[in-house]
């Protein structure tokens, strides 16, 4: 047993102890028992992003926040979606009829997000959503019951397609994942590169996962375009990055720009294939003392460096503890009010706060991966080159076609 998991099963058992002792916030949370569960891709192409780490992010959440709110213990379940919107729907509808579970956390692929958070809507339940890409997430499909935590698509494309723009990558072929997270950042992206004077001059989707590119980066050779975007993530961005290499994509000239790169994908595939990529990211581990120690925790537990899904899954999850022990109740609009009516500056999140179509925003990065002789370790991969204010990476509310926006 690790010692997160040690402590956290010393937290519930005192917290059990002392349940009898009820107190009058205790009375307003539901079956004496706030009851979270994890939903995300455990086995497939997003395991490493978020997956068992992610739990143990939430683990630790947990225990640092000692087990109980206001004497009720805190009690976690979890499940693989297998990156299915209907077994991701299916296990939700389970928890809440059979476990009354009051949050779900984790939520990962876009397609079972959209999916969980109508069934969270129907039943009053919160969501907060830390792995998923699609700005869609709170823009056309917001709902009142969910918050979306760490990045999404919009920052990403204004971000990364905007600085390799300027940098003179003008004409683009996009090679984008064939789903909800794919379809949002390739629209995200075009928009981008053609307001700052790009243009998309091809493209190419692809079934989500793939093993085999293959035809598809010899189409984004033939296309002639300066920049070969990957509009993907995960397993699916390494394979791409890998075949993109076995193909001689670089030495022929043509830059790759991945749009949704995480730590784990540029630590596997090593910097002599990664260096000098410009990437956008929410949080880096080695960005301030306070990420680094809680990503050295983090490390002992797990024995890697967290992505910023990992990291945004406990920010997220202590967020929505203090604000269930601050309304004294587990009621989900309670807490999303509470929740929303306090500024977000941890580890995590610089300049965070909730608007009212459920997205956080908070301050997003310019990274460029290093060069193996510039790193000093293994886990130094990134250079942080400039910050995006919270106001100005993502979507603004004056576009927003989210219900609950009054425009």
């Amino acid at each position: 047993m690790t010692l997160i998991k040690k402590r956290l099963a010393a937290s519930i058992a005192m917290a059990a102890a002392t349940a009898v002792v009820a107190t009058t916030a205790q009375a307003e949370i539901s079956d004496d028992e706030v009851r979270i569960g994890y939903l995300a891709d455990m086995s497939g192409t997003y395991r490493d992003l978020a997956g068992p780490g992610g739990l143990t992010a939430l683990e630790m959440a947990v225990a640092d926040f000692g087990g109980s709110v206001n004497g009720a213990p805190i009690v976690v379940f979890s499940a693989d979606d297998r990156n299915s919107a209907d077994v991701g729907a299916n296990t939700v509808r389970e928890w809440i009829d059979q476990r009354n579970v009051d949050m779900v956390a984790g939520l990962v692929a876009s397609s079972v997000t959209i999916a969980v958070t109508k069934v969270l809507a129907e039943n009053n339940r919160l969501g907060l959503v830390s792995g998923s890409a699609a700005s869609s997430v709170t823009n056309e499909h917001c709902t009142p019951n969910h918050i979306h935590w760490v990045y999404d698509t919009y920052p990403l494309a204004n971000g990364t397609a905007k600085a390799v723009v300027e940098q003179g990558g003008d004409t683009w072929f996009l090679l984008t994942a064939d789903y909800a997270f794919g379809h949002a950042l390739e629209a995200d992206v075009t928009s981008v590169v053609e307001a700052n004077g790009g243009e998309i001059v091809g493209g190419v989707r692809h079934p989500f996962p793939t093993s085999d590119f293959s035809s598809y980066i010899l189409q984004a050779q033939g296309s002639g375009a300066k920049i070969v975007g990957l509009a993907n993530a995960g397993a699916d961005t390494v394979n791409a990055i890998t075949t993109a290499s076995q193909f001689g994509i670089t030495q022929s000239g043509q830059q790759l720009a991945g749009l949704l790169i995480f730590l784990n994908d540029v630590h596997a595939l090593g910097l002599e294939a990664t260096q000098n990529l410009l990437l956008t990211t929410g949080w880096y581990w080695d960005m301030d003392e306070q990420s680094r120690e809680w990503a050295q925790r983090y490390f002992d537990e797990v024995g890697r460096m967290p992505t910023m899904v990992q990291a945004g899954i406990y920010s997220s999850t202590m967020h929505y503890l203090k604000a269930v022990e601050a309304a004294g109740t587990d009621e989900a609009q309670a807490v999303r009010e509470q929740m929303a009516s306090e500024p977000i500056n941890d580890f995590f999140a610089r300049n965070g706060r909730i608007r009212e179509d459920g997205r956080m925003v908070h301050d997003m990065y310019l990274a460029q991966v290093k060069t193996p002789e510039a790193s000093t370790g293994e886990w130094d991969l990134y250079e942080i080159l400039s910050t995006i204010p919270a106001e100005e990476a993502y979507r603004p509310l004056s576009e927003s076609q989210c219900s609950l926006v009054q425009n």
